[in-house]
């Protein structure tokens, strides 16, 4: 173990069933990204303690969910607390398992906290209704209550904020949960875990699972006591959790893959727009589903635009491990990651793409590659209409409104998308016409606790944060009262 904490309990690597930490014999190697190195080993989940966990979950769901939503509140808000009293530490254990620099690993620890805080507070607010009746002599109301035991899947990107994000609404509500991290970076869910015990949350409402999504995964979906999946991944893992959590008619929220575009129309403020861009494609070196994919540029100013990029690139992005000073951009999560954006820019520069920067493996490590800038891009080459997942700009030309906005949308998918304009006529015609489901309006950073993250067509289903992200954890039970006189 390589990390260095000021409160070494954090670090677990054991089950958390039931309230109980649990060692098994079978163990997952966890590596830091950056150098290789054995940052733990964690016990990994057999069917049975899957089963075990829900058991655990179903039991606890009996008291939870009469708690009051005051009870609630003040247990979350604890969590939050405790949470962001031991940033530093959280964010050291994320930068040791995930790679993100530390600075963006203690943005996470508090973005993920704020989740936490934002859920204490809606908690108190799940209101019903009372409707207008048909006839004197009958009432009706409605109340919401929670659907029940909820399953959580979790990625490797956001490794503290994709859990939160799931766990604050289901407890919230009144839910328990049974949640799988990522095999990559569980450390930093065990970790959060160990501080929701601390903060008094009672055994059975929070259980981790570690392992084998091929163990896991069917477990989970084909239990007939978990009544909501929520998962945050690929689009193609995500339809086929759909397929399975049919069978069952579960409640699902999906948060799937995107390819977001960033369009740079002629009257943008260019400058406004190279830091909005640099923000959005390059933080967490690329590896966020929200990151800009396809940079669209109005011919007119696309090589005065191009330079800006560029500069900026070369001038403010520095390569490496995200513990040491002054660098801005981690590497990616692992070999693989590497090898799939190497070959998307590969093909596209075979294709007549352009290297304007960058466009290697670093020397300093097999999982680093180089901030990219990429030119002469089409909408159809490999780089445009995959998701990247690595730090690659690609520039693509555009001349009018209508043919930016076609490319735009034509993409199966649909999570974030992003624009830049001093035109008040184009921000409304635009934003309405893109088919996404969050919009940032020159801005390049759009998630926070209150607004509705989540996409439309193939990028998934379902709200997380703001007032609505409690919806999908609640059951509507409308009572009709007759006999009245």
């Amino acid at each position: 173990m390589n990390i260095t904490l000021n409160d070494t309990s954090l670090l677990k690597t054991d089950l958390y069933i039931n309230g109980q930490w649990l060692n098994r014999d079978i163990k997952l190697a966890v590596t830091n990204p950056a150098n290789a190195s054995l940052v733990a080993e964690v016990s990994t989940a057999s069917k049975e303690d899957t089963l075990d966990a829900i058991a655990a979950a179903s039991e606890a769901l009996k008291s939870w969910s009469q708690t009051t939503a005051k009870q609630r509140s003040a247990l979350l808000k604890k969590w939050f607390q405790l949470i962001m009293g031991n940033q530093d530490d959280l964010a050291s254990i994320l930068t040791a398992e995930q790679g993100k620099v530390i600075a963006e690993a203690k943005g996470e620890i508090a973005y993920g906290a704020s989740y936490i805080e934002w859920f204490a507070e809606e908690a108190k607010r799940i209101n019903g209704d009372v409707i207008p009746q048909p006839s004197n002599d009958r009432r009706i109301i409605t109340i919401k209550q929670p659907v029940g035991v909820v399953a959580c899947i979790t990625p490797w990107n956001f490794p503290n904020a994709m859990l939160t994000r799931k766990i604050a609404p289901a407890l919230a509500a009144g839910c328990t949960v049974v949640c799988k991290p990522a095999s990559e970076t569980p450390l930093s869910a065990l970790a959060l875990a160990e501080l929701a015990e601390r903060a008094g949350i009672p055994a059975g409402v929070i259980n981790l699972v570690v392992g084998k999504a091929s163990i896991i995964g069917p477990v989970l979906t084909a239990s007939s006591e978990v009544r909501k999946l929520s998962f945050t991944g690929s689009t193609q893992v995500g339809k086929l959790l759909l397929e399975e959590c049919a069978a069952t008619v579960k409640k699902v929220s999906m948060e799937l893959g995107g390819n977001a575009p960033f369009i740079i129309f002629d009257d943008a403020d260019l400058d406004a727009a190279v830091t909005g861009l640099m923000a959005s494609k390059y933080r967490n070196a690329g590896q966020t589903c929200v990151c800009t994919n396809r940079v669209f540029v109005h011919q007119s100013i696309y090589q005065s635009f191009s330079e800006k990029l560029v500069a900026a690139v070369e001038q403010n992005l520095t390569l490496g491990d995200g513990t040491t000073e002054g660098v801005t951009t981690g590497p990616l999560i692992n070999k693989g990651a590497v090898s799939i954006v190497v070959d998307l820019v590969e093909k596209s520069v075979a294709k007549g793409a352009k290297i304007a920067t960058g466009g290697s493996v670093s020397e300093l490590g097999d999982c680093f590659y180089k901030p990219t800038v990429l030119t002469a891009v089409t909408n159809d080459m490999p780089i445009a209409t995959d998701e990247i997942f690595g730090p690659v700009a690609a520039l693509i030309p555009f001349e009018s409104d209508q043919q930016v906005i076609d490319m735009a949308n034509d993409t199966k998918v649909g999570l974030a998308a992003y624009f830049y304009t001093g035109d008040i006529s184009r921000i409304w015609r635009v934003s309405e016409q893109l088919e996404y489901g969050m919009i940032g309006v020159n801005e390049g950073i759009i998630s926070n606790e209150m607004a509705p993250f989540g996409g439309v067509k193939e990028s998934g289903m379902g709200r997380e944060g703001s007032k609505y992200g409690l919806d999908d954890y609640l059951e509507l039970k409308y009572i009709c009262m007759g006999g009245l006189k």
